[in-house]
């Protein structure tokens, strides 16, 4: 009898297949795949994205602060977290698929009445029983493999989440450094133009006093020398917040930040065209699409862990035990119990609870298929959007360019007119303010030009990537 049942259970186990539909991942639009359409200038190549993108720098001290950054962040450090909870989720899901065991043991004493005592046998005494349990769920409708297939779903979601802090905290790092190192030109270009300012307020105040230039042109130099100092301590103090946001990042105190970190004076640049790879790279490289991947795969899962409700649950179980006045006979040639039999249970017919929660789990998987379809459409208008202004401001930086060299001549060849008398105050005040505010413009270019590209990297899903590990392994 046992055999013929056992026969059939494992005939049925064959013929079985899980509930609710098997996982297909989604395919992105096929315009997605090909290459960008802001990708058109000699600035970028389509060669393969760099994942140590920012040792393009080649500045030692910036590669010292990413390691730093990824080996303390706080950010980092959750979301590992986050990997362990979620591989703690899937051992127990797989737990499932293994049979439980309980084992037991009691001893009580006691009187019992004269109709229930065995012949013989004293009035009061112990009695010891122990026993083991063991129990197996058939997992005839793919209750637990869907299960197991959910969890591993979050796993890879968890582990791409923790992906794009990296990718988020490299960028956020790189982006704090170069911050610190334009503000540090920025503020040395200002101190250079109030110097520039002080000489010409210099000359005019003695030609001033030899009698050549009124009140009104020393006002007026002297006017324009205190507005550009006073861009002075604001640059000062968006260095000071770079660098404190750069502590952080790297896991320390703002006092505990290397006095190095803090030495660049010159924005960050490439000199070299900026590897940017095509559309399928792209969403095979961020970390975000591939969490959302992750999650519509586990929440398609979840559709057939809520379906096999409907069926019926089969567990076999058996137990050996033993009852004894002492623990001899237990041990020993005491009295031995066994049973072997399954279990079924089903809720039926009422499966209204059970059909909703097949309603609840669609509607999660609807909901992860939409999240996925606009996480692909944001990495890529991130990218396009990075790639047009990198673009853009590259051209914008060589009208900058221009502007200065044609404003630094003209405010050279005023200053000799004005030696010589040959031009007013106003003429020099003039040419003052184009050559300043020429500098300020193409120092404000060059440091935007550095967020620029960091923001393309960014965009690109490049950072500290390292292969996956195998969920199925674990």
């Amino acid at each position: 009898m046992f055999r013929t049942m056992m026969t059939s259970l494992s005939a049925l186990a064959l013929a079985a297949c899980a509930a609710g539909p098997d996982y297909v991942a989604p395919v992105p639009p096929q315009t997605a795949s090909g290459p960008f359409i802001a990708a058109d200038t000699e600035a970028v190549t389509a060669r393969p994205v760099d994942p140590d993108w920012w040792q393009l720098y080649d500045d030692p001290v910036l590669n010292g602060l990413v390691e730093d950054a990824l080996a303390a962040n706080t950010d980092i450090r959750v979301a590992v977290a986050r990997i362990a909870k979620a591989r703690a989720g899937l051992k127990a899901a797989r737990a499932n698929e293994l049979p439980s065991t309980d084992i037991g043991a009691s001893a009580t004493y006691g009187r019992l009445p004269e109709s229930q005592r065995l012949p013989g046998s004293d009035a009061e005494d112990w009695a010891i029983d122990a026993g083991i349990d063991v129990a197996y769920q058939v997992d005839l409708f793919g209750r637990v493999s869907r299960d197991v297939e959910a969890a591993k779903g979050d796993v890879g979601a968890a582990q791409a989440d923790a992906e794009a802090v990296r990718v988020a905290v490299v960028a956020d790092t790189t982006r704090a450094y170069a911050d610190a190192a334009s503000s540090a030109e920025r503020l040395a270009v200002a101190r250079r133009i109030v110097d520039l300012l002080d000489q010409s307020l210099t000359l005019t105040r003695k030609r001033h006093d030899a009698g050549l230039a009124n009140g009104l042109d020393t006002a007026r130099i002297a006017a324009l020398r205190n507005q550009r100092a006073a861009d002075v301590p604001a640059l000062a103090a968006q260095r000071d917040a770079a660098l404190f946001r750069l502590a952080t990042l790297t896991g320390r105190a703002p006092a505990d930040l290397p006095p190095i970190a803090a030495e660049r004076q010159t924005t960050m640049a490439l000199d070299k065209p900026i590897p940017v790879g095509d559309g399928q790279s792209l969403l095979a490289r961020r970390p975000d699409v591939r969490a959302a991947e992750r999650r519509l795969a586990a929440a398609t899962a979840r559709i057939g862990v809520a379906t096999a409700d409907l069926y019926p649950s089969i567990s076999l179980g058996g137990q050996v035990g033993s009852t004894s006045t002492s623990f001899s006979d237990i041990f020993g040639a005491g009295p031995l119990r066994w049973l072997l039999g399954p279990l079924i249970s089903w809720s039926f017919p009422n499966q209204s609870a059970a059909r909703a929660r097949i309603a609840s789990a669609r509607a999660d998987s609807q909901e992860a298929l939409a999240s996925f379809d606009g996480t692909v459409l944001t990495a890529l208008r991130e990218t396009e959007t990075a790639l047009s202004a990198y673009a853009h401001d590259l051209e914008r930086r060589r009208a900058y360019q221009a502007a200065y060299d044609e404003a630094q001549r003209a405010a050279t060849i005023t200053r000799a007119q004005q030696r010589e008398g040959a031009v007013n105050s106003l003429d020099l005040l003039d040419a003052e303010r184009t050559f300043a505010d020429a500098q300020a413009d193409l120092a404000t270019i060059d440091a935007r030009i550095s967020g620029d590209q960091i923001d393309l990297f960014e965009a690109l899903g490049g950072g500290w990537q390292r292969p996956s590990e195998s969920v199925a392994a674990r």
